[in-house]
């Protein structure tokens, strides 16, 4: 009841901060109408482009956010029926060549000189996408959630092209209305363009962004205010084939060769100018970069993000309902180990203020298993309130289809059915200083089985200086989802935390100041469970390197018998109590170098009155723009009583990215796990021969250490052609 009372108070305090006007309002580009057919080739010599308004003057973000910035940036719009247009002319400040790490697509945004595009087609400070390039060409798209969350995953068809000059680069790039979603009609988009230069360490915006904010912040953007309506899309249907060939072999099992032949398709259905129908039948994800191997001392499971196209435009009506270690659904769970069937995907913009997600997915029989069919369902329902703020309703059905579970069969039992119902309210001020949610989850299963509740809340407060969050959750013992990611259940958590920065006058360091943050889980009896404190401070210099050394403090209570080496099979008992303290330090070196380094480090103590030590480090060269070299280890040293005793954890690996042009790319990395006893070989070619249509070739080889011993090897053609009919 008491957190019900806080979360009702929360609501209440938000209702009376979100409401207010856009913050840069006064920031308008007019975009008219293209006067000449424009070609994208990184020249700024079409009659149209002498045409335009001309968005120049940025504000700096870093170092300072109360002056204009030292570089240069100027940016011309315009559109034609088909395509919105961008030409920029990133000027430099300084002599030198620019700094990339490589032609990769979607890359690392600190280590890169950069200019992006961040648009709000709706006008709604909370949904859009961003379009980019690196000074060499490497391309940058994403969509964009939750008022200036990022989610490189997604992919779509856009050309762009970057010509380097001796005192500039200029970027140009043509974006198909039928990539983006928008609303019809209206004549203001909120828009912002966002510069890096590293050479001069700074970061610059059209619209001014304050510093504790990233420049993606949609509650900050400007207004691209266009002469008519944008065009519609017209009849806007793309069809996405694929075709698959390959081999694999389980070395293990000494089983022969397993050889696939499959096709498959992707259809993408505009109904409106701001819904979108997605439809998949038999679709296959080889091309997906594995998830990269850690070493696991936690007690409970481990969170891989979604990186399958399919599941990722408006992805997150879906997934970002509740906190990251309590999500309802988690589309992973969606094929995990049967193979998807079909599926749809209703999702988008109704109006202004509503937006709506329906998805629909089948999978197949797995018969080895005794895994039935299985249908998966969610429903979600976003209104929008006052500013920026929304209020979200979801549900979730895991259904098995023609189950009849037998309590003698030597296969695991599967439940029948697993429902989830909840509702959300998510406070965004206008001016982005006070966010926060209150949410509520019931789930429900069979014969009354896995049925339980979920209450938890937050409300964060970010000014430039002083930063602080309250967060409390609740999940009851019972409370079960099926296709979400709750990794534990039956607990009360406390967790508030503060911090504070300085901004000195200073020619090194950009800020400086402490964290404190404290965690405190009780049972449903109660009975403190856990309590973490962690003090850290931080320094940040101009050159953007960064150092952060904390202490902390750890006490836990087994409420189920657990191996702290997660290896060894030997368990401490459940009830057990556990207390340590612990300290380290992290750095990141300046992304400026061609040669790059971070480690991170921990010392102290660990359960059963042990100690644990813990070094980590990546090592980064890069010969741009076309080779980039890293090499990561992490070590673990753990000491315990017997029959534990000494434990040692290697995870290395190296990793090698060859960019030979912005569209033919070659990754491989390499990762010896000794936790699991594993090698792991994994590379791959993509060649984007045209727009978001890609061949892939995909090797993959899982070792035994020692001796030298293949456990499975395989290798796959992949073949995509995005065609708008």
């Amino acid at each position: 009841m008491r957190q019900l009372i806080i979360s009702v108070l929360l609501i209440a305090f938000a209702n009376s901060v979100c409401f207010g006007q856009k913050i840069n309002a006064a920031y308008r580009l007019p975009i008219q109408k293209a006067v000449s057919p424009i070609t994208i080739d990184g020249v700024l010599d079409e009659k149209a482009w002498e045409l335009a308004e001309v968005a120049t003057n940025f504000f700096m973000i870093t170092p300072m956010d109360t002056s204009y910035a030292q570089v240069q940036t100027d940016v011309r719009m315009t559109y034609d029926e088909q395509n919105l247009y961008i030409i920029v002319v990133n000027h430099h400040l300084m002599e030198g060549p620019y700094m990339v790490e490589s032609l990769r697509r979607d890359f690392s945004f600190g280590k890169n000189d950069n200019f992006l595009l961040f648009m709000d087609p709706f006008d709604d400070q909370t949904n859009g996408f961003t379009f980019g390039a690196n000074a060499a060409g490497a391309q940058w798209d994403g969509i964009m959630f939750n008022g200036g969350s990022v989610d490189l995953s997604w992919d779509n068809k856009w050309t762009s092209k970057v010509k380097n000059y001796e005192d500039k680069w200029i970027f140009e790039a043509a974006i198909p209305f039928k990539s983006i979603r928008y609303k019809k009609g209206i004549k203001e988009w909120g828009i912002n363009f966002s510069r890096l230069d590293l050479k001069a360490t700074e970061k610059s915006g059209w619209a001014p962004v304050p510093r504790q904010f990233p420049s993606a912040s949609l509650a900050y953007t400007g207004i691209l205010v266009w002469d008519n309506p944008p065009p519609s899309a017209g009849a806007n249907v793309s069809i996405i084939p694929y075709a698959l060939g390959g081999v694999s072999r389980d070395f293990e099992s000494e089983s022969g060769n397993i050889y696939r032949r499959e096709v498959g398709m992707d259809a993408k259905i505009a109904l409106t100018s701001s819904l979108n129908l997605d439809l998949t039948v038999n679709p296959d994800f080889s091309q997906v970069e594995v998830d990269r191997q850690v070493t696991n001392l936690d007690r409970f499971e481990l969170f891989f993000p979604e990186r399958r196209q399919f599941f990722l435009e408006n992805g997150d009506l879906f997934a970002n309902f509740g906190y990251s270690t309590i999500r309802p659904f988690f589309s992973r769970r969606i094929g995990l180990n049967a193979p998807i069937q079909f599926g749809a995907r209703l999702s988008g913009k109704i109006n202004k203020d509503w937006r709506i997600g329906a998805m629909n997915m089948q999978t197949g029989e797995v018969e080895s298993d005794g895994l039935p069919s299985q249908n998966f369902t969610v429903l979600a329902l976003q209104r929008q309130v006052g500013a920026r703020s929304n209020i979200t309703g979801i549900l979730i059905n895991k259904q098995s289809l023609n189950y009849d579970p037998d309590p003698k069969s030597e296969h695991p039992l599967y439940s029948q059915f697993n429902r989830n119902a909840g509702l959300e309210y998510n406070l965004a001020s206008s001016n982005n200083l006070w966010t926060g949610k209150a949410m509520v989850l019931k789930s429900f299963g069979p014969d009354g089985t896995q049925e339980g509740f979920v209450h938890a809340a937050n409300l964060k407060y970010a000014s430039g200086n002083l930063s602080w969050n309250w967060q409390h959750e609740y999940v009851s013992e019972n409370y079960t989802a099926e296709v979400g990611f709750v990794p534990r259940n039956g607990f009360y958590k406390i967790s508030p935390t503060v911090g504070y920065r300085w901004f000195p006058k200073s020619e090194k360091i950009l800020s400086h100041g402490p964290d404190v943050g404290t965690t405190f889980f009780f049972n449903t009896t109660g009975q403190q469970t856990d309590k973490i404190i962690n003090a850290a401070y931080s320094v940040r210099w101009r050159s953007q390197s960064n150092l952060t050394v904390w202490m902390g403090h750890d006490f836990v209570r087994l409420q189920r018998p657990f191996d702290p080496t997660n290896f060894s099979g030997e368990t401490l008992p459940a009830g057990s109590i556990h207390k340590w303290n612990s300290l380290g330090a992290e750095y990141n070196s300046k992304p400026q170098s061609l040669f790059t380094y971070s480690f991170s480090t921990r010392m102290g103590g660990y359960y059963a009155d042990g100690d644990r030590f813990n070094i980590s480090s990546e090592l980064g060269y890069r010969f741009q723009p076309f080779v980039s070299i890293a090499m990561s280890s992490n070590y673990n040293r753990i000491v315990l009583p017997e029959p534990w005793n000494t434990t040692n954890f290697w995870l290395v690996g190296p990793r090698l990215d060859i960019t030979m042009t912005n569209t033919v790319f070659f990754t491989a990395f390499v990762q010896y796990n000794e936790q699991i006893e594993n090698i792991n070989l994994n590379t791959r070619f993509q060649w984007r021969f045209k727009p978001a249509s890609d061949l892939f070739i995909v090797y993959t080889d899982n070792y035994l250490p020692a001796p030298f011993y293949t456990k499975n090897r395989s290798i796959v053609l992949k073949f995509t052609y995005w065609w708008n009919v």
